[in-house]
């Protein structure tokens, strides 16, 4: 096997010439009289354009480059760029696959500046065709228009190919045959109650506390112990993540003492970086709960854990993820024989209750967003303040 090297092509003289030369890629670089200032500075120049463009030569010496050299690009650098910051991907990178393989799987021989507005109509009508909702469509679509924007700005594709994508405008509603999202609603107090029983201990207390504090799922499922300053009368909870971290934003929960009193009970640990929510205690738990619901006596039967996977398929992890935390919501709401509801309606429950008690500003400070149009979206008006109005004066 070769051994690996990320040494960067070096300054050599040519002799014939007398000239410094650097090759890169199987191509001849000559920078002038060797050994020269501006020789040196040329060399800068190129190795820069060189590591910018991602260890490849810049898209003007290959004219010829298809779209499926492109997103392999793109991934690479997708897979250095989303990043979190213990430096696992984020989500992003999942969320370009589906975009990239279909651009992939239609287009990737077709040379990347022959790509235009039609070849992204094509590929829309078959994410329509999919099955997907508008609202994905429109995402998707701009995340293939990323690409080529990212190749331009890597002198990869001609400039014209992307503003030739801008033209391209997002689906309208009721001007499309791409089918709508349902809206996101809050989940009635009753239900959540309901589904309780059926669940663990650790994921009921995951859904208590997004209940009482707004939180996003995601910033539920990765709280750790040492995230939590338990000084004062309310607590509170520093993500070291979340949703809209690389835009700057600082992200604060506040635990009031209801939350306390949920959370209270796993915070036991003595390891500050341990996640809160662990599913090994769930799985633990949910063990204990089938040998004393056995029937079978002990000297009859299986022996306990006898008959158990010596190796699991996946085991679990140490901490929920959004989906995971999901399906252990969607399967107790089978169990409790209710329509199935998911944890990002909790957080339009709780704040459509702050917006009733304390308005809509306040509402916009829990959820902890920069904008109050974006709060609007998650905390649905009070109908009963235009009623009582109408009753009066209608």
């Amino acid at each position: 096997m070769p051994r690996l090297c990320n040494r960067n092509p070096r300054y050599c003289k040519h002799k014939a010439s007398g000239q410094a030369i650097v090759t890169i890629g199987g191509r001849c670089f000559y920078l002038g009289p060797w050994n020269t200032k501006a020789s040196k500075i040329e060399y800068d120049r190129i190795i820069g354009e060189w590591l910018a463009a991602g260890r490849h030569l810049p898209g003007s010496q290959i004219p010829d480059l298809a779209v499926a050299e492109l997103v392999e690009r793109f991934y690479d650098h997708a897979k250095t760029y989303y990043r979190l910051p213990d430096g696992t991907p984020s989500r992003e990178v999942e969320n370009f696959k589906s975009a990239l393989s279909l651009l992939n799987r239609l287009y990737g021989e077709t040379p990347a500046a022959e790509f235009g507005p039609l070849a992204l109509e094509s590929i829309r009508v078959r994410m329509i065709e999919a099955g997907w909702c508008r609202r994905v469509v429109n995402r998707q679509t701009d995340r293939v228009k990323a690409v080529f924007k990212w190749g331009v700005g890597k002198q990869l594709v001609p400039s014209a190919v992307y503003e030739s994508l801008r033209c391209v405008s997002g689906l309208r509603t009721g001007r499309t045959t791409a089918r709508e999202s349902d809206p996101v609603r809050p989940v009635s107090d009753a239900d959540v109650a309901a589904t309780l029983p059926h669940l663990t201990s650790v994921v009921r207390g995951m859904v208590q506390l997004q209940r009482l504090t707004a939180a996003r799922p995601g910033e539920i499922c990765s709280m750790r112990v040492g995230e939590i300053d338990r000084t004062g009368d309310v607590w509170t909870y520093t993500p070291s993540t979340h949703k809209t971290q690389h835009h700057g934003h600082r992200r604060i929960i506040y635990l009031g003492p209801k939350a306390q009193d949920v959370i209270r009970p796993f915070l036991m640990k003595t390891d500050l970086t341990a996640f809160v929510f662990n599913p090994r205690d769930a799985v633990a738990e949910m063990r204990q709960r089938r040998a004393e619901a056995r029937v079978t006596p002990l000297s009859c039967g299986n022996v306990a854990g006898r008959n158990r996977k010596r190796r699991h398929q996946r085991e679990p992890g140490e901490s929920y993820d959004v989906s995971s935390y999901r399906r252990a919501i969607a399967r107790a709401c089978d169990a409790a024989g209710l329509e199935r509801w998911h944890p990002h309606q909790l957080r339009h429950t709780a704040a459509t209750e702050v917006r009733k008690h304390f308005g809509l500003e306040a509402a916009q400070h829990v959820l902890g967003h920069s904008t109050l149009a974006v709060t609007e979206l998650y905390a649905e008006k009070n109908a009963d303040t235009a009623r009582s109005i109408a009753a009066r004066i209608g």
